[in-house]
């Protein structure tokens, strides 16, 4: 068979991408060691990651192994369609206070609401007001169908519509208009868990802004799919270069160059995105297995206040030139370190071992072109003598989660694995085998196996969780509890950075009230995605470039597992931001 291999060699994990997903994530991949998802030489779960730009099903969540990554979590068109946004934001605004979401523009959904757009409108114009919008489709990306107006005249629209009071002040350099695409990874919603990658794009227009001409897109937008048609894009443009990007290295360099202190700011940022993540948090259905890689564009003002533009879904990830490469590849990078897959490489060894053992004999000996040996479980492996295996990742480095589990307990024999011989016995056995790995985790979570669905229901209700159902007791089922567990590391120390590169930037520095879990470097590959809500038990602050916005302190951790208590939360976050403004002017 080609999926086994010889004694002591883990297996390579594999990925299954959609025809139209980002080439970068296939290159990353491959340069990790991985191998790509092959239909018609490989069952049709033998996968770990599977990509792919549109959102999965149902029944794609239902069915996901604890081994395997999907890389969208469901219901998150909740915030990435312009619309809902807007709604969801409002509703907050109406709950919580304007104070607290005041980094969204004014907005209006047309047509249901062009009588309260009008009205505004009106006010506006009554006030001598010099008033300016901008409409944008809702279901539209890439900066198509956008534009400028100042007379309610000039407005047309032919499908649903979303018009926003336009900034009309942006923080220009060298006159140009920008934005930053700040990409988020949200690898759980209960508990809420938000990394923001400190790397990232600013986007600038290609001509320099001016309100004398509103139907110019090259000087009111920033998209590069609009840009990179502008007869000034490869043009030497004044501190701005050729091209429309910089990354975030040249942007805090340029900040600190005319003397701001960009602590402030980012902060600010980084408010918004947890801001905007708990307007939808409550309403996500936990799905474990999943994470979310999204695109938050944010406009910053000549007061150097930051607005949110648009959360944009499966943001994109083409290489178009090279700070698009430098900021991409090791986003993708950094991603895989975060999804920490160690743990489902060794539960995914298991389960093909259980596939072997129902597997005829003589499929494990007919190939003569191979290396066979018997493998820590005791069961002849075949590997194909073609099979190379990179080195440069760490899930090709570091000890799998079998293997740390052989350590401490002795391994498993084969006749655990594979010595029952009825039909339906060897499934089982290999089941209980599975649990056992799992269990290892946490003793605790042992009480929940042996209960039946609806108690465990009742239990997770009474904890204030929003899970809408508990998926009857099957293998995926009782895996997801352990996957769900993370280890207690206590005086531990900071992770490493996986890609460690030098890096001229300054480096935002705030004290935190509270600094989450950082793992020592041979306890990194036993630590899971994903996280039980115990007060104890928290998120690594660092991986990578990606860095924990979410949860921030102790007491937002337990807030978000308690039926997400969203207004003590948000009372956090204002006092954080009340000490850092006022250390700040004290400087």
């Amino acid at each position: 068979m080609a999926d086994v291999y010889e004694d002591n060699e883990p297996k390579p994990l594999i990925f299954r991408l959609h025809e139209s997903a980002p080439r970068v994530v296939r290159e990353v991949l491959l340069e990790r060691g991985w191998e790509e998802f092959n239909e018609q030489e490989q069952a049709s779960n033998e996968w770990n990651l599977h990509w792919r730009p549109s959102a999965f099903r149902a029944s794609d969540h239902d069915r996901v192994k604890p081994w395997q990554r999907l890389n969208h979590h469901p219901r998150i068109a909740q915030i990435t369609r312009k619309d809902c946004l807007a709604r969801h934001l409002k509703r907050m605004k109406g709950i919580y206070g304007s104070t607290y979401y005041e980094f969204s523009p004014e907005a209006f959904i047309l047509p249901n609401e062009y009588t309260k757009l009008l009205a505004a409108y009106t006010k506006e114009k009554h006030s001598k007001k010099s008033s300016y919008w901008i409409c944008k489709p809702t279901d539209l990306s890439r900066g198509r169908g956008i534009f400028v107006f100042q007379d309610i005249k000039d407005l047309a629209y032919d499908c649903a519509v979303i018009v926003q009071k336009y900034i009309t002040n942006p923080l220009l350099i060298s006159g140009y208009k920008f934005d930053l695409r700040i990409y988020v990874c949200v690898t759980c919603f209960c508990p809420l868990t938000i990394y923001v990658y400190q790397e990232g794009l600013v986007r600038f227009a290609t001509e320099k802004f001016s309100l004398n001409c509103l139907d110019n897109i090259f000087a009111h937008l920033t998209n590069t799919s609009i840009n990179k048609y502008s007869t000034s894009y490869t043009a030497e443009k004044e501190r701005i270069g050729s091209g429309c990007k910089w990354t975030f290295a040249q942007f805090r360099s340029y900040l600190h160059g005319i003397d701001v202190d960009d602590a402030l700011l980012w902060q600010r940022i980084y408010n918004i995105v947890t801001m905007t993540m708990l307007a939808i948090a409550p309403s996500v259905p936990p799905s474990p297995n999943c994470f979310e890689l999204l695109g938050f564009d944010i406009l910053i003002d000549d007061t150097l206040k930051p607005w949110l533009l648009e959360v944009n879904y499966s943001p994109a990830l083409s290489l178009d030139c090279p700070n698009d490469v430098t900021v991409k590849k090791s986003l993708i990078n950094d991603l895989i370190e975060l999804l920490n897959y160690k743990t489902s490489d060794g539960l995914r060894e298991l389960a093909t071992i259980k596939k072997h053992s129902m597997t005829p004999r003589s499929m494990h000996t007919s190939s003569h072109s191979s290396h066979e040996s018997v493998n820590s479980l005791g069961s002849k492996e075949v590997r194909p003598n073609s099979y190379t295996r990179e080195s440069n990742s760490r899930e090709n480095r570091e000890p799998n989660h079998i293997q740390y589990a052989h350590s401490k307990s002795g391994h498993l024999s084969s006749t655990n694995a594979i010595s029952e011989n009825t039909d339906g016995h060897e499934t089982k056995r290999a089941e209980k085998d599975m649990l056992d790995l799992c269990s290892k985790c946490d003793p605790d979570e042992k009480s929940f196996q042996d209960l039946p669905g609806e108690l465990i229901n009742k239990r997770m209700m009474e904890n204030g969780k929003t899970a809408g159902f508990v998926p009857r007791k099957t293998l995926t089922s009782k895996l997801r509890e352990g996957m769900n567990v993370s280890q207690k590391f206590e005086d531990s120390k900071l992770i490493p950075k996986m890609h460690s590169v030098h890096d001229p930037r300054i480096k935002m520095t705030i004290d935190r009230v509270w600094t989450s879990t950082r793992c020592k470097p041979n306890e990194y590959n036993l630590l899971p995605l994903y996280f039980i809500s115990d007060l104890d038990k928290t998120p690594p602050s660092h991986v990578g470039d990606f860095i924990l916005v979410f949860p921030f302190s102790k007491s937002s951790l337990v807030a978000s597992r308690n039926g997400m208590d969203i207004k003590r939360i948000i009372q956090e976050i204002s006092r954080i931001m009340h000490s850092l403004s006022s250390s700040i002017k004290r400087v």
